[in-house]
């Protein structure tokens, strides 16, 4: 990658999580805006979350009590929600998506009262529009994700009277609300809400090229790729597996990251074919670090699997070290048809940090999700595409080699050094932002819409 002339615009960040480490997407927030100077750069964020001060200072909590119309937030909190944090986990609505796991009826109740929450007309106060216009941005960016947040930044970028430029981490806008729910009401909100992006967004951002060349079709404007990037901890941290695993060890497999969007499933499949290859021979072991919330919902699938082990959870600055502590390095994505239609444009956040820790990997996914074509493309593992046990088998003896580890290793720590270093990523997406601000301003009312319709099929 070559070295960008840096030119900071005013940025408007407008999201559910603040900057930070806590998630995926936070860190992702916090690496691209690495070295942004703290006067050019502001947030507004949703979610019940302590923001870091790492990356910004200026920040604007659009808490429940003020984006909800007062009758909702009032029977929310009748209902028994505490009034701070996500309407995913107030406790009943928490319960039916723990059911939904087990029972279809459950999960179609869920995502109807998921799209009851989405849909509901926003609320936008004088407090916050008086912020925007203080902060006075150039563009306000977001990785939006839902119809209200869609919503949030669409007004947030009339208030300043500024472009838009969104960033998409999955398809949603052709996913979410595609069961029919409310006759169809919840995938037209989507429709609508992203056309009114569009029509403010000189450019797009998406997180494959895969998805940035899809997008282009469906919507009409150019889009860059951007995903997320690593900080020298990685690179410095790496130790090269000079030598095979003494006589006896078991291989060790890590998998670091969350297990919702049914990847323990998948993750399950990894954990039997361990057990499997272990009897047959070739000791391993699989070591799953997971959040706590994904251990209490998840975790007991596991017992009985003698050389699964889940847990601990890892706080930020433990994961350079537990992907170095590893042998391979395991990434799952979900076969299931909506799922996969979900995380067909995806990377996930922790692909460019598996690659820097110079690690072998262990894709298990549908072989067309982007995730598994740049590991393939980085040419640093081995890809399952699919869902058959023996292919699975084949894999783990193929990464039983020492040789084969330590060359997918090297290959995958050579293609991050070239392509996901921090600063120089950082630095790209600081000239893409301006050029959206520096873009010539250009109607786009109407055109939107007709690039919807053609993108869902519908007339």
């Amino acid at each position: 990658m070559r070295e960008f002339d840096v030119d900071y615009p005013r940025v408007l960040v407008v999201d559910q999580m603040p900057f930070g480490r806590s998630t995926g997407t936070s860190m992702t927030l916090s690496n691209l805006f690495h070295g942004w100077p703290r006067d050019r750069l502001a947030q507004i964020y949703t979610a019940n979350a302590v923001p870091s001060t790492d990356v910004c200072d200026e920040y604007f909590h659009f808490g429940p009590s003020e984006r909800y119309l007062p009758a909702q937030y009032r029977t929310l909190r009748l209902l028994g929600w505490d009034g701070s944090s996500s309407f995913p986990k107030m406790p009943a609505i928490a319960a039916v998506r723990d059911a939904a796991d087990r029972r279809r009826g459950a999960a179609r109740l869920y995502s109807y009262l998921c799209a009851a929450d989405d849909l509901t007309p926003p609320r936008f106060t004088a407090r916050l529009d008086g912020w925007v216009r203080e902060f006075r941005p150039d563009v306000v960016y977001s990785m939006l994700g839902s119809v209200r947040l869609a919503r949030l930044v669409a007004h947030c970028a009339r208030v300043a009277r500024v472009p838009v430029v969104p960033h998409f981490t999955d398809d949603w806008p052709a996913t979410l609300y595609a069961g029919g729910e409310f006759l169809g009401a919840g995938a037209r909100a989507v429709r609508r809400a992203i056309g009114r992006l569009i029509e403010s967004a000189p450019l797009g951002m998406a997180i494959s090229r895969p998805m940035a060349d899809e997008y282009e079709r469906r919507y009409g404007i150019p889009f860059s790729v951007f995903l997320n990037s690593v900080g020298e901890e990685f690179f410095q941290a790496r130790t090269t597996q000079s030598e095979p695993a003494a006589p006896g060890r078991p291989i060790r497999l890590v998998y670091v990251g969350a297990l919702h969007l049914e990847r323990w499933r998948s993750l399950h499949a990894i954990a039997t074919a361990v057990e499997s290859i272990t009897a047959a021979g070739t000791p391993m072991s699989l070591h799953v670090h997971c959040p706590a919330e994904d251990q209490a919902r998840h975790g007991h699938l596991f017992d009985g699997l003698a050389h699964t082990r889940v847990g601990p959870a890892l706080v930020p600055d433990e994961v350079p070290g537990a992907l170095h502590g590893a042998d391979v390095l395991i990434h799952v994505e979900s076969f299931g048809e909506r799922l996969r239609r979900y995380t067909r444009y995806s990377v996930s956040t922790k692909i460019p940090q598996y690659l820097a820790a110079g690690r072998a990997i262990l894709g298990f996914g549908p072989s067309e999700v982007a995730s598994m074509a740049h590991i393939r493309t980085a040419d640093a593992g081995v890809i399952v595409g699919v869902q058959e046990p023996s292919a699975l088998l084949d894999g783990l003896r193929r990464l039983s080699r020492h040789a084969e580890r330590e060359a997918f290793g090297r290959h995958g720590f050579e293609y991050a050094v070239r392509h996901h270093r921090k600063s120089q990523v950082a630095a790209h997406f600081a000239s893409v932002l301006q050029s959206a601000v520096d873009a010539p301003a250009a109607s786009r009312v109407g055109r939107s819409a007709v690039l919807l319709d053609r993108a869902t099929g519908e007339r």
